[in-house]
């Protein structure tokens, strides 16, 4: 195993559905809940430090101004910002940062949709300012599929004088859906400036071990992990599972530990999931 490798945490938005449904609280979009239900993002925040992680998400990943305005009466600013008040708060006095998270939007951006990059650059920049004056410790930009998308949001974000991480989410066959490769995402971002890349979503710990074997092998920069607890599995009577138990993700995840500088879990990894990674860790050291 690598040494000094830094456990993030696990999903937020399947964690977050999953606590709404335990307690019969409406299935939303997760940002809403932190002003609706606070208490579910506090908890899951303090649930993951509990289990180990060392890096936590603000439930701020969708909370973009188009998003926010077309599914509440809030703005993105007053999400984005409740969502690091409320993990800084549920984390006062433990050792974890807390990384500022933003995805993609749901536009395309030209020329294969109408989105310019100054019109996603103002949105980015929007949300992120928000975010950044409430104390978080990295911005993430995680789960874009489109490269020119995730380079505009990343120039922004560096603006702030913060560590920025970049993920994108690719296909088994080592591209994002929009044909992105490892060497396109290191040609593109490296010059930017970022601090660390990788792969997050899209594809459990053991069929993602090609394209993070290839990120180690190519990146001048480190390298993050962040794979799926499974393809999830949509039962009969439409609840889901995924195809991953906490310990068979951990136990598919070794393999990685010895080519990655940052590990979590994304989809249907909740705590446990990080809990048992954590005891698998300690145990390789």
């Amino acid at each position: 195993m690598k040494p000094n490798i830094t456990l993030m945490d696990g999903a937020v938005g399947t964690s977050l559905w999953a606590k709404a449904e335990a307690k019969g609280i409406k299935k939303d979009p997760v940002w809403k809940y932190n002003r609706e239900h606070p208490d579910i993002v506090a908890e899951l925040a303090a649930e993951y430090a509990d289990a180990g992680a060392e890096i936590l998400l603000a439930n701020t990943f969708g909370a973009n101004g188009p998003a926010v305005k077309r599914s509440s009466s809030y703005t993105a600013p007053e999400i984005v910002s409740e969502g690091v008040k409320i993990a800084k708060a549920a984390l006062a006095g433990r050792n974890v940062k807390i990384a500022l998270s933003a995805g993609p939007l749901s536009a395309l951006m030209e020329p294969y949709g109408d989105l310019t990059e100054e019109e996603a650059a103002e949105i980015y920049r929007e949300m992120l300012e928000a975010g950044v004056k409430e104390g978080p410790d990295i911005i993430l930009l995680q789960t874009f599929i489109d490269l020119a998308m995730m380079k505009v949001a990343a120039i922004e974000a560096k603006r702030f004088g913060l560590p920025v991480f970049c993920c994108l989410s690719f296909e088994r066959r080592g591209k994002t859906m929009m044909g992105n490769s490892v060497e396109d995402m290191i040609e593109e971002l490296v010059p930017v400036g970022v601090d660390a890349i990788g792969m997050n979503c899209s594809l459990g710990p053991d069929l993602a071990l090609p394209v993070i074997r290839e990120f180690a092998e190519k990146s001048p920069l480190p390298v993050i992990f962040k794979p799926n607890a499974g393809k999830p599995i949509l039962a009969a009577d439409g609840t889901t599972a995924t195809t991953y138990s906490a310990r068979v993700f951990a136990d598919d995840v070794v393999p990685a530990l010895d080519l990655v500088d940052y590990i979590g879990g994304c989809c249907g990894a909740d705590p446990s999931y990080i809990r048992e990674l954590a005891k698998r860790m300690e145990q390789e050291r």
